[in-house]
């Protein structure tokens, strides 16, 4: 086979939603047995584009052939049909359904009298399995498997379904550092075994690991296309950004001073009841980020929730300064100077259907100079939004917008000004620049450092580990409610997170 046999074309691909032009004539070409990664920021038209591809969105005009042959791909059957296979950023999965069941769901092997052959299913399966070296017990239940293998079992669907076009969207995005090695040899072995793989990534790394091919897009078109050979990380993310970006954050020693958040012993119990941070403690003082590292799940969320006020503690104690707030409420927590970064900006950060100027100020829009005597002084929240639009770089229309209607990246800016702007002495951030592009989440970065340099205690809880490893100054493993390890960061290696985080022992 030719390596540079087309697999799969599209050829000038345009797709708007009413006035957005999601896709504007982009040209693509995916080649059999080659990686290729699909850059961009977001809202550059990558989901969009694919999901043409896919066959969940049709394109208002353009052509798409796979083989040489054009094809109408008006829904997911007709791509899956024509050997396309998606995996998606957000699992398809039925957690009950063992994976041989998972696998064949819809397209099930039968036999002579039209009854269901599961056991041929799994032979099927483990064939498949074994073929492209993807691990999986036929007959685990799927909501008992860790996430990396939830992954498999996605990818194998596609194979079983005779996929030679495999497109990944965000793949890694959930992963562990060990279990995203793992998934990009995966790839290099599909691919040598003649599938095109379309590849979906924030991270630049993984690109120049795997990638054969790179196109980058930009406002909903093809900017250029390179190759790893060709370039480096930094030479992504201009692409992608049109302008230079930092990717190291560059930063001084911290000089931490008094401890300004004291956890002691806490355990709090997750939304199931279950016992979810188990007897931990930690300490974050001025002047220094204490970052968590961890798969998600084991206790972040419930740990962030109970120091800003959003769930109730079972036992144990949290301090500001000498103050407890193991019982206040997040107002009271709040007034104390603890500023949080939500991990959902949707649910937990922003009003949807309020302005842009509003949102600014909903920590404080009952105080002066917003209110007076209950009353709101509309000339200082605008001038005061104003600001803080310019200072922050939001890009909106006007301070009057809908937060609702800004790109994810615009959404974090705005929570990110409102909390940065309050003179909090803590600033719990959870998942600062989860789904958000490489220009956004440089400036996200370089305001958790100035903040730092200016004395404010920063716990940084991010399942992005190359993120906690070049912002924090102390870093805290946390495995099953528990801080296993904590160190300074500068005593702690990627692969020797990675394999805490997934263990929970620091032994090889």
């Amino acid at each position: 086979m030719s390596s540079d046999t087309l697999a799969l074309e599209a050829t000038d691909i345009s797709k708007a939603f009413g006035s957005v032009k999601a896709n504007d004539q982009i040209n693509l070409e995916i080649k059999k047995g080659k990686i290729h990664a699909l850059l961009g920021e977001n809202g550059a038209g990558k989901s969009t584009l694919v999901n043409i591809l896919f066959g969940l969105y049709k394109a208002d005009s353009g052509i798409v052939k796979v083989d040489g042959e054009t094809v109408d791909l008006g829904r997911p059957k007709d791509a899956i049909d024509r050997g396309i296979g998606m995996v998606h950023q957000h699992f398809q999965l039925v957690p009950v359904l063992t994976v041989a069941e998972n696998i064949v769901l819809g397209n099930e092997p039968s036999n002579k009298a039209s009854v269901i052959d599961i056991e041929n299913a799994k032979v099927k399966v483990k064939e498949l399995a074994e073929k492209y070296q993807l691990d999986v017990d036929t007959e685990a239940t799927v909501e008992d498997l860790p996430v990396g293998t939830q992954q498999r079992v996605e990818i194998l669907r596609s194979l079983y379904r005779e996929a030679n076009i495999l497109i990944l969207d965000e793949p890694t995005a959930v992963l562990t550092p060990q279990e995203t090695d793992h998934l990009l040899q995966v790839l290099k072995k599909l691919a040598s075994q003649g599938v095109a793989i379309i590849f979906i990534t924030h991270k630049l790394r993984e690109v120049l690991e795997v990638a054969d091919e790179v196109t980058v897009m930009r406002n909903g078109q093809v900017v250029g296309s390179t190759t790893p050979d060709e370039t480096d990380e930094s030479g992504l993310a201009e692409m992608m950004v049109g302008r230079s970006v930092v990717l190291r954050v560059s930063k001084e020693t911290a000089s931490p001073e008094a401890t300004v958040l004291k956890v002691k012993n806490l355990c709090v119990q997750d939304d199931r009841g279950l016992l979810a941070v188990n007897g931990l403690s930690l300490e974050v003082r001025s002047g220094e980020i204490f970052g968590i590292a961890g798969v998600e799940g084991n206790g972040q969320r419930e740990l962030v929730e109970t120091i800003t006020g959003l769930r109730t503690t079972d036992t144990g104690e949290i301090l500001i300064g000498d103050t407890s707030i193991t019982e206040s409420s997040p107002r009271q927590i709040s007034e104390l100077g603890v500023a949080h970064i939500p991990e959902d900006r949707e649910k937990h950060g922003l009003i949807g259907a309020h302005s842009v100027a509003d949102n600014l100020i909903l920590n404080r829009y009952y105080k002066p100079p917003f209110s007076n005597r209950g009353i709101r002084q509309q000339k200082a929240i605008a001038n005061y939004a104003k600001e803080m639009v310019e200072k922050f770089d939001i890009r909106t229309p006007s301070i009057e917008t809908p937060s609702s209607s800004l790109s994810g990246g615009n959404k974090q800016k705005a929570i990110a000004a409102r909390e940065f702007s309050h003179n909090a002495k803590l600033l719990v951030a959870s998942q600062p620049t989860r789904g958000i592009d490489v220009g956004s989440i440089e400036f996200v970065h370089q305001q958790l450092i100035s903040q730092r340099d200016q004395g404010l205690a920063v716990l940084l809880v991010s399942a992005e580990l190359d993120e906690i490893l070049s912002l924090s100054d102390r870093i805290g493993v946390i495995y099953r409610g528990q801080l296993v390890v904590t160190e300074n960061a500068t005593d702690l290696t990627r692969n020797r997170i990675g394999r805490i985080m997934t263990t929970g022992s620091d032994s090889n």
